[in-house]
This record gives C-alpha cells, sequence and structure tokens, in this order.
C-alpha cells in the first residue's frame, strides 16, 4: 500500500490555488497529506492554503525556483511518493488512483499523466491545447511504448520519494527540472513512466507576453539538458537519444518547411496561393488524424479541437523562434564562455491579482 504526500509550490496563487487544493481534496485515493510551500507571496496565497486545511510551510525568503520551492519542503515528507502538483494545474478526481500503481513495479522512479489545457479563450491558449492533444495522443504513447518518455510534466508528476531523495531532490542545475530529472533517472537505469488514463488541466499563458517566457524557459531548458545529458543518453538510454536529436532535427529543418510554399512559388512559377494549399494540405494530413484521435479518446467536441488547429501556427511560430535562440545561446555560445544562458525562472502567467473587497474600487487593488 503505497502512501502519497503532494506538494504545491505556490508564489501570489491566491486566486488559482483554491481550484487545485480542491481538486486534491476530490481524490477518490486522497494524499496523506499536501504541503503548500507559500514561496514568500505578496498576497493571501498562505492564508488561502491554510483555509482549505493543508499544511503551509514559508520559507525566509523567495527561493527563485519551483524547484527550490519543492526542495524546500522535501524533508517534510515521510511518505514513499511524493506527487508535485503546480498551483494552476488542477488534477482529475482519480489522478492519484490511475498513477500510484505502476510503482508497484521497484524499477518505476517518476510518472506522470496527460496534460490538457484549463482554458481555450484566447488564440495562445487554443494553439497550446492543439499542442497537447498531439503530444499526449501521438508523440508521447510512441515514447511510452518504447520505455524511453521524453519528459514527466512537472506540473503533475509523483516520484518515489527515496529516488528522488538519493538524487539530491528537485535538481536546480538547469531551469527544467522535470525534463533533467526524468533523464537522469533513465540513465541510471530507472523507469519513467507515462500514464495515459490520469489527466491534469494546466492553466497556460493566455497572451503573448508570457507565453513567450513560458517557451523560453522550456526551449532553454530543453538545450541545457542536451548539453548536460546528451553523451550520456547515447550511452545508456539510446531510445530517448533518439528522440532528443529528432527533436533537435525538427527545430533546425522547421523553417525549411515553413519556407516551402515560398520556395515552390519562386521556383516553379506556380502561385503562391496554389503552392500554399498544397502546403496546407499535407500539414492537415499530418496532423489531423492524431487530433481526431484524441478528440475521440478525451470525448472532445471534433468541431472545436478542429477549430483550434489553425491557432496552434501562431504558437509553433513563437516555438521556432525561441527554439532557434536556446540552440545558439545554449549550445553555442555559453560551450564557448559567451553567454551565461538562463537562470532566472518566470512563470508563464502573470501573479493572480488579490480579489477586490465587496464595495471596494478595482483602482485600489495595487
Amino acid at each position: 500500500m503505497h502512501t502519497i504526500t503532494v506538494i504545491v509550490p505556490a508564489h501570489n496563487e491566491e486566486e488559482g490555488l483554491p481550484a487545485t487544493l480542491e481538486s486534491l481534496a476530490r481524490q477518490t485515493v486522497p494524499p496523506d497529506r499536501i504541503l503548500v510551500v507559500d514561496d514568500a507571496s505578496t498576497d493571501r496565497t498562505g492564508e488561502v492554503a491554510a483555509s482549505h486545511g493543508v499544511t503551509v510551510l514559508r520559507p525566509p525568503r523567495n527561493l527563485g525556483s519551483k524547484a527550490k520551492a519543492q526542495n524546500h519542503a522535501l524533508p517534510h515528507c515521510t511518505t514513499d511518493l511524493v506527487l508535485a502538483v503546480d498551483a494552476d494545474t488542477v488534477l482529475a478526481p482519480d489522478y492519484i488512483e490511475r498513477v500510484v500503481p505502476v510503482f508497484d513495479d521497484p524499477t518505476v522512479s517518476v510518472a506522470a499523466g496527460t496534460v490538457r489545457t484549463r482554458h481555450t479563450r484566447t488564440i495562445w491558449e487554443r494553439g497550446r491545447s492543439t499542442e497537447y492533444l498531439f503530444g499526449f495522443h501521438w508523440q508521447r504513447p510512441i515514447q511510452a511504448r518504447a520505455n524511453s518518455p521524453m519528459v514527466c510534466s512537472g506540473c503533475c508528476s509523483v516520484f518515489r520519494r527515496d529516488d528522488l531523495v538519493a538524487f539530491g531532490g528537485f535538481p536546480e542545475r538547469t531551469i527544467v527540472e522535470d525534463m533533467d530529472y526524468t533523464w537522469s533517472q533513465q540513465i541510471a537505469g530507472r523507469r519513467a513512466v507515462y500514464v495515459s488514463d490520469a489527466v491534469a488541466l494546466a492553466a497556460d499563458p493566455e497572451d503573448l507576453t508570457y507565453l513567450r517566457k513560458q517557451v523560453w524557459r522550456w526551449m532553454a531548458g530543453f538545450c541545457q539538458n542536451v548539453r548536460l545529458h546528451l553523451g550520456r543518453l547515447i550511452l545508456h538510454k539510446p531510445l530517448l537519444a533518439v528522440w532528443v536529436l529528432l527533436a533537435l532535427l525538427e527545430i533546425l529543418t522547421a523553417p525549411l518547411w515553413w519556407a516551402t510554399p515560398f520556395v515552390a512559388a519562386a521556383t516553379t512559377g506556380r502561385s503562391p496561393a496554389l503552392t500554399f494549399a498544397w502546403w496546407a494540405g499535407a500539414e492537415l494530413v499530418l496532423t489531423a488524424p492524431p487530433l481526431i484521435y484524441a478528440a475521440h479518446r478525451r470525448k472532445l467536441p471534433l468541431s472545436g479541437v478542429l477549430v483550434n488547429l489553425p491557432c496552434v501556427y501562431a504558437t509553433k511560430a513563437v516555438n521556432l523562434v525561441y527554439a532557434w535562440k536556446a540552440l545558439v545561446v545554449e549550445l553555442l555560445l555559453v560551450p564557448l564562455h559567451l553567454a551565461r544562458g538562463l537562470t532566472v525562472y518566470e512563470k508563464g502567467r502573470a501573479d493572480c491579482r488579490p480579489a477586490v473587497p465587496a464595495g471596494a474600487s478595482a483602482a485600489a487593488v495595487p
């Protein structure tokens, strides 16, 4: 019988935190303990957490990253499993019930489920929703069948505590601790597992400003892990190395694919509209089948999934810009000691603003 502690790192999350804690309270297999790390919040995050009956830990100062906040809580975990949940993530009621059984296999070190977008109000959220549906219903299952997932998502991962403590806690050496830990454990011969039927809903960036910050962190973190781990991946986990190299190849060749309709128009004399229609048709053939399957699997309206499809090209464009920036900075300039790389953790959303008391003016809220 497994026991489990939940760690929720939170900085200025008074608005979003209640939904996260309520989703934990509704679990069909309730956690043994919930720890909220109130990381020097300037709003009522700590009070909100305490009102839900959970344990609140308050570091003396802002720790500067999610991994550091999680490590602050780790010594307080005495259960055999630890679930790390972002303060803006809502878990399906059976999330813990579905993930925990994989730890009956003593070789499993970390596991996580499927991530979906909580909101689809803006073009950026709609684009991210499409990315998640494609990734978690096409790329992730293939990686899982090969026993080499690229990452156990940090917003909802379950860890074997003994492995986590032996590793030194949540890794702080890169800007994305989830990928670092997933790769490190697989290099060490441990297993990372994708549990497709366990669903978590994440709040993603709703505007371009915060999408850029999140994507830059993700892409820089990916390249930091490539720099740190690729040699050992090739030696000890070659299939995972294949996925990593394919991801790098996709980044390198994406500009060529995006330029294809324009190059074809210039070299064949055909109209740009015709070559773009050919390109869009090829994209649809490559992209639509996994999305149709995802809609069926998750019982989502197919019309809504397909309506969101064009939005993914806006997020893909942002991804491409910051992927190339990460390649240049993290894989070229940092090894040459010409840049430090990304070391400052920035959230992909604005801090939640305090609620306005009844009768108060919105202008009075700082």
